[in-house]
């Protein structure tokens, strides 16, 4: 733990804030974030140590306004972090947050993975089967699975998504047989749970997290090798021009969750009828400076542009799946 206030970084502000709230209220603060979210998080809570009144009063202040000169954070991490967890998630999901969150830096196997950069991952698989590198990159979370994949050779990308798509669940023997060679591997042991992965879902959600030119490329090579597939996969994609096909109650929602500057940037590449979408959800004068900034704002890299639109399709995902929006346009029954 950092020994002045100014150096906490902002995954353990947001755990001391979380430590200092109780298990109720916490609970209830976890209920609207997403897996990684309360991963990140939790993990900071799993590893608080030290924490003084000061730093507290500190962080308390950033995120409410008002400052505690009482805390308990760090007495106890372990049990109560396991109770605001299940009191959120409930038993069955909080089961494998816990163990990322509590045995995360000994987790072997597929689960291993999960907490490794997505460059490590690439060097363990790369030299597998296409099929094996499919159903590691389907266990995996489908943002670090596409980072993963753009570490991979170009013409193994198209094929593993493809094998992605074209998953539809792998037997839970092959899944524990995958797992007992990656702990030997790593030279270890894990828990294994039973778990379906893949699909064109799984596919198109692992392809919406990649830049645009790695997308176009991929998409394309699919659409020789199978044009049928393709389009199921474009089909449960959600793209930045489906926010359209949000109702203006939802847009108010995500537009709250949005940096005005990723916005300015993700707006450079949009039509009028997106602009309008954004303009007409929000107060006239909050409108007005949006169209002076977009206006002064120079020509910008179309890659900036995209990063900026995927940030903004990541927060209406991330609110659809926690209830608070419905998504229209591709793919709409997978996310309402």
């Amino acid at each position: 733990m950092n020994n002045t206030v100014e150096k906490i970084p902002g995954a353990e502000r947001a755990a001391i804030f979380m430590m200092s709230l109780g298990e109720q209220s916490a609970a209830e603060v976890l209920k609207h974030m997403g897996p990684r979210e309360v991963q990140q998080v939790g993990t900071a809570m799993a590893t608080l140590n030290n924490v003084s009144n000061a730093q507290v009063s500190h962080v308390m202040a950033d995120f409410a306004g008002v400052i505690e000169e009482q805390s308990a954070v760090g007495i106890g991490s372990d049990d109560y972090i396991r109770n605001i967890l299940i009191g959120a998630l409930g038993e069955d999901k909080a089961g494998g947050v816990i163990d990322r969150i509590l045995i995360g830096k000994n987790a072997k196997g597929l689960e291993s993975l999960k907490w490794m950069d997505p460059r490590a991952v690439a060097d363990v698989v790369q030299n597998e089967h296409p099929q094996i590198i499919a159903i590691v990159l389907s266990y995996l979370e489908s943002d670090h699975a596409a980072e993963v994949l753009l570490h991979l050779q170009e013409r193994t990308r198209t094929d593993v998504l493809m094998r992605i798509a074209t998953l539809e669940g792998v037997p839970p023997v092959a899944l524990q047989e995958l797992n007992e060679v990656l702990e030997k591997q790593f030279s270890g042991s894990s828990k294994m749970q039973k778990s379906g992965v893949g699909g064109v879902k799984t596919a198109a959600d692992i392809l919406n997290f990649m830049d645009g030119t790695a997308e176009a490329a991929i998409t394309e090579a699919i659409t020789e090798h199978d044009e049928a597939l393709a389009q199921r996969i474009q089909e449960q994609m959600f793209v930045f021009e489906n926010l359209l096909e949000i109702d203006d109650r939802g847009m108010q929602t995500i537009l709250r969750d949005v940096q005005s500057d990723s916005l300015i940037l993700a707006l450079k590449g949009a039509d009028d009828a997106m602009k309008e979408k954004i303009f007409n959800n929000m107060s006239s004068r909050a409108a007005e400076m949006m169209r002076d900034d977009l206006e002064a704002k120079g020509p910008v890299k179309l890659k900036d542009v995209e990063t900026a639109q995927k940030e903004i399709l990541a927060v209406a995902k991330r609110l659809a799946d926690a209830g608070d929006i419905s998504l229209g346009g591709k793919g709409d029954d997978e996310y309402v």
